[in-house]
C-alpha cells in the first residue's frame, strides 16, 4: 500500500467520522426541538440576535438533497487534503442528518418533514444544525477551490508534489 492510499484512507476516515458527528450533533438538537419548542411559540435569546422556532419543512428550501453521498463515494479514494475531507465531511452529515428526517419523521415514512429551528435576524429561512454544515461546507469547498488546494494534492495548483529544498 503506498503512502498516498494511506493518507487518502486517513483523509476518507476523518470526513466519516465528521460526518458522523455533524448527523448525531443534528438528530440531538432536532430531539430537543421538538420535545422543548413549542409549535407556535419562539424563545428569543441574546436580545434577537437568535430566535428558536419550531418548524417542520415539508420542501426543498434550504435542504440541498442526499445526492452528495454519491459524490462523497466516488471522492473519498481520492482524498488528500483536509480543507475538501472536511467539507465533505460536513456535506455528508448534513445531507444524511436532513435525509433521516425525510425518511423517517412525520407524517409517516419517506413523507417526513425536516424539523427547522434555527432563526437569524434579517434572515429569512429557519434552518437546523445540518443546513449549517451543508452551507459551511459548500463554502469551503468554494475556498478550497479558489486557494489552490485541490482535491487529490497537498495544496498545489496541479495536485503534484511541491519539491522541498
Amino acid at each position: 500500500m503506498t503512502a498516498d492510499t494511506i493518507r487518502s484512507k486517513r483523509y476518507a476516515a476523518a470526513a466519516l467520522l465528521i460526518g458522523f458527528a455533524v448527523c448525531a450533533a443534528d438528530a440531538a438538537s432536532k430531539t430537543l426541538a421538538v420535545a422543548d419548542l413549542a409549535p407556535r411559540r419562539s424563545v428569543v435569546l441574546l436580545g434577537g440576535l437568535l430566535t428558536l422556532h419550531l418548524y417542520r419543512n415539508p420542501g426543498a428550501a434550504f435542504n440541498l438533497g442526499p445526492s452528495y453521498t454519491a459524490v462523497f463515494a466516488r471522492l473519498s479514494g481520492r482524498l488528500r487534503s483536509w480543507p475538501w475531507a472536511i467539507a465533505l465531511g460536513l456535506i455528508l452529515g448534513g445531507a444524511a442528518g436532513n435525509l433521516a428526517d425525510r425518511l423517517f419523521r412525520s407524517p409517516g415514512l419517506l413523507h417526513g418533514a425536516v424539523v427547522d429551528w434555527i432563526k437569524l435576524p434579517y434572515f429569512p429561512p429557519t434552518f437546523n444544525i445540518a443546513d449549517s454544515a451543508i452551507t459551511i461546507g459548500a463554502a469551503l469547498l468554494v475556498l478550497a477551490s479558489v486557494r489552490g488546494w485541490r482535491l487529490g494534492g497537498d495544496g498545489s495548483p496541479s495536485g503534484e508534489k511541491v519539491a522541498s529544498g
